[in-house]
């Protein structure tokens, strides 16, 4: 297992690549948490904590560890809590280091480590809970590499694995960005490896992507897909969507695949140790 402390990313903390895959936004004021959710912060580091929203409907239910996307934070997904609750699925959703209620500022360093601090606080707020069903690591767009670190790293802890809008490559995303990667040391098998980490997990996964997203192209999802080694994994591609539109144009076909993947998740607890 990876010791969280050797992560090192410094050569991407760089100003001209935080200031544009980061975008943190406090928490909305005076509004209430939802009904079935708990406000919770996560020690990560000293003085460092980070916000997450745990809606939990049934103690034996899946229970979906979601990191979200790079301008979001979890009080957007309030609403889709309870879409998850009504399918049994309880949904935890965390923030990263200055977004919401979260505390410190974000680097790549610091999302790839918390990741890990992240995934124990959350197992074991789920056992003194009494939640005893199926662990799913799920991540949308930056929080594909989150989701996929855990997969990697916790293979025999974890479930199944959702990622939605994830990027395969880290290169072209650079691009898009306006860094050049061979400028700055960027080698795509020493970094993200989110395409080599698919490769290591054996559990069912799911792959939401967009037809004509148009920040991280839907070939970057086919290629996860590809990787993947699960005798039980499935692509959706949401027709017609971009990257931010996929819940108004597959809304149903997007929940009917997470509650699939969620009961072939369940079907494989019986060999997973927490």
């Amino acid at each position: 297992m990876v010791d969280p402390s050797r992560i090192d990313y410094s050569h991407l903390d760089r100003p001209e690549i935080i200031q544009f895959l980061f975008h943190p936004r406090g928490d909305y004021y005076g509004v209430e948490t939802p009904p079935n959710a708990t406000d919770v912060l996560i020690p990560v580091e000293d003085r460092v904590e980070i916000g997450g929203r745990f809606h939990v409907a049934q103690k034996t239910g899946p229970n979906l560890l979601f990191f979200h996307g790079n301008g979001e934070i979890v009080a957007d997904y309030d609403e889709m809590g309870p879409l998850y609750n009504r399918l049994g699925i309880n949904f935890l959703a965390v923030d990263y280091r200055g977004y919401g209620r979260s505390t410190g500022s974000p680097t790549i360093t610091a999302m790839m480590r918390d990741c890990h601090a992240i995934f124990e606080f959350s197992l074991k707020w789920l056992e003194d809970k009494g939640c005893t069903g199926p662990v799913i690591a799920m991540g949308r767009s930056l929080g594909s590499a989150s989701a996929l670190e855990l997969a990697s790293q916790h293979k025999n802890r974890l479930n199944g694995l959702i990622i939605e809008s994830g990027f395969a490559y880290a290169g072209p995303l650079l691009r898009l960005l306006g860094i050049n990667p061979e400028a700055i040391g960027f080698k795509e098998e020493k970094d993200f490896r989110n395409l080599a980490k698919i490769k290591t997990g054996d559990k069912p996964a799911l792959i939401i992507h967009a037809e004509f997203d148009q920040i991280i192209p839907f070939s970057e999802g086919q290629a996860l897909y590809q990787a993947c080694p699960s005798s039980e994994k499935t692509l959706l591609k949401i027709p017609f969507a971009d990257h931010n539109d996929l819940f108004a144009r597959g809304l149903r076909e997007y929940m009917r695949a997470v509650e699939a993947l969620a009961g072939k998740a369940g079907a494989a607890t019986s060999s997973i140790s927490r």
